[in-house]
């Protein structure tokens, strides 16, 4: 049989595993024996399809081996991408990351449409893995804007628009921007009623009656999500059967109907029990029935929810970054450990109510005492970094400001450590320089990549050379010039200080505010608020 054949016959028997590896191997067996390298990768691709974990990563190797040097459309690029979402099933986001940016820089050269497929990937990744929403809404749009001047009806890109339309209107509710992921709700359905992709139809409609809830519409979202809620079961998506759940008892937790509420989100558990998965977004459910079941006294009950939302937090905690802040916000977890070694003791020894009120009393007493002198303690602390910042103006200078030549005397030894020609070294000196002079650095998408190709070296040369002569690391350099930069003015000018933090990033080059804050912190030990605040009582004084 010819290659076509034997792919064919393999994709008919979809539901038959047995027969679909017979195929497989048969498809690899032809084009062993014909020394076909691109068919070989096919082969090893085939039977990586039907197996998971370390088995499908060696496969999907072979696959990589075979087609690395062939510039085809589809191999290795392929195989690098499905290798990442083995990494991400095993939660090793760090190697998912790698694997999806070859595949993305692969496809990027011949495959175009491979390539937004790829990088919807990635968005979902940051998005939904690693909680970091603002930088997958940017990769969304970059797909949004490439599918859009397609024809999105045909069975080619409707599938893969409509998943970058449910990226965009989920990431806009989770940024809390509703009328944004409201519009894209809205296309999504409409898109998908036209293609009639019933599945995702039905996942556009829960989805807006999860923004419902955002948007404290809770009739509407209860009325959405139970139209939604009986084909997603038939569809058999356990994911979104659970996100059901918890947006009905939130929905109903706002309307005041606690049992409904609390119906619900015990529904959420009943499904985590048995599929074991859960993302930090729908966690909170927990802590409504911790409270709910502790205001009926029900302290086994209490303790059981309690339990099981401590264990789902210590799973998750390596996995998505965000959910420390997420707790801190919603629930303090000393106070957690503390409450429940207590409904264990009240539950096995009965212990004595008027003591145990007593202690946490004192315990109270004691810590807000503690936390007294330890704010005072921070303020002091704060105020004298200030002030340094403030008197000592050598600390302000850009430290890059000084001549190069002198730089690269008083540094002689390092040339020979990293084996870079010394011309060379000081080329890269001098233009770093001009870089400074010029402000290069409040450019947001500056990379050690784009600047190579500025300065007409090689990325690794600029590195070593930041490394040796700035003492720091590349992202480190760009941010401290940025935040020497912001102080500076921030001190000349009292037009800056009625800035926003956002709009005071974006001003300094950062893409966000929080980035900003927390070079900030780090270059000087105190937060940009605080610095602007104490700027402004001394021009007041």
């Amino acid at each position: 049989m010819s290659y076509k054949e034997l792919k064919a016959l393999y994709h008919n028997n979809i539901k038959d595993v047995k027969k679909q590896l017979f195929y497989a191997n048969a498809y690899l067996s032809k084009a062993n024996k014909e020394g076909n390298s691109i068919e070989k990768a096919r082969g090893w691709y085939l039977l990586s399809l039907l197996c998971s974990g370390e088995k499908a990563i060696r496969y999907l190797d072979s696959t990589i081996y075979y087609s690395k040097n062939l510039n085809d459309m589809k191999y290795p690029a392929y195989a690098f991408s499905r290798k990442a979402y083995e990494f991400v099933y095993k939660s090793n986001y760090k190697e998912a990351i790698d694997n999806f940016l070859i595949a993305e820089k692969i496809a990027k050269k011949n495959n175009i449409d491979f390539y937004y497929h790829v990088k919807y990937s990635i968005a979902v990744l940051r998005s939904e893995q690693l909680g970091e929403v603002n930088e997958a809404l940017k990769l969304y749009k970059e797909c949004f804007n490439y599918y859009k001047e397609k024809d999105v009806r045909e069975s080619k890109y409707s599938y893969a628009y409509q998943d970058v339309l449910f990226g965009l209107a989920d990431a806009y509710k989770t940024l809390h921007q509703l009328d944004s992921a409201t519009y894209y709700n809205k296309l999504g359905y409409k898109e998908s009623k036209l293609t009639k992709d019933f599945e995702y139809n039905t996942l556009f409609v829960l989805n807006e009656g999860a923004n419902s809830v955002e948007k404290k519409m809770y009739n509407t979202a209860i009325d959405s999500i139970n139209k939604a809620l009986p084909r997603i079961i038939f569809y058999k998506n356990s994911e979104n059967t659970l996100a059901s759940y918890y947006y009905l008892g939130k929905a109903y937790n706002g309307l005041g109907k606690m049992d409904k509420a609390a119906e619900n989100f015990i529904k959420v558990d009943s499904i985590y029990n048995k599929t074991k998965k859960i993302t930090p977004e729908f966690t909170s459910g927990y802590l409504f029935l911790i409270s709910y079941f502790k205001n009926k006294n029900d302290k086994e009950n209490q303790l059981k929810y309690l339990s099981q939302y401590m264990f789902i937090d210590s799973l998750l905690q390596t996995d998505y970054k965000e959910l420390s802040k997420k707790l801190e916000k919603e629930y303090d977890i000393p106070n957690l450990i503390l409450e429940k070694e207590n409904l264990i003791q009240d539950l096995t020894n009965g212990k004595n109510r008027f003591y145990w009120e007593i202690g946490l009393l004192l315990s109270l007493v004691i810590i807000t005492t503690s936390f007294g002198v330890y704010q005072y303690k921070i303020k002091k602390r704060q105020y004298s970094k200030f002030e340094k910042l403030i008197y000592e103006s050598a600390n302000s200078e850009i430290e890059t400001n000084k001549p190069i030549k002198k730089e690269i005397k008083s540094i002689k030894s390092g040339i020979e450590n990293i084996g870079i020609n010394q011309e060379l070294v000081g080329q890269i000196l001098e233009k770093l320089n001009h870089f400074e002079i010029t402000k290069g650095y409040l450019s947001s998408n500056i990379t050690v990549q784009s600047l190579s190709d500025a300065f007409e070296t090689n990325s690794k040369y600029i590195s070593k050379v930041v490394n040796t002569y700035k003492g720091k690391s590349f992202i480190q350099y760009i941010n401290d010039l940025r935040v020497e930069d912001a102080l500076k003015s921030l001190k000349e000018d009292n037009k800056l200080r009625k800035y926003t933090i956002q709009a005071l990033a974006i001003e300094f080059g950062f893409n966000n505010s929080e980035s900003f804050s927390t070079a900030f912190y780090k270059k000087t030990g105190i937060k940009p608020v605080y610095f602007i605040k104490q700027l402004e009582k001394i021009n007041e004084a």
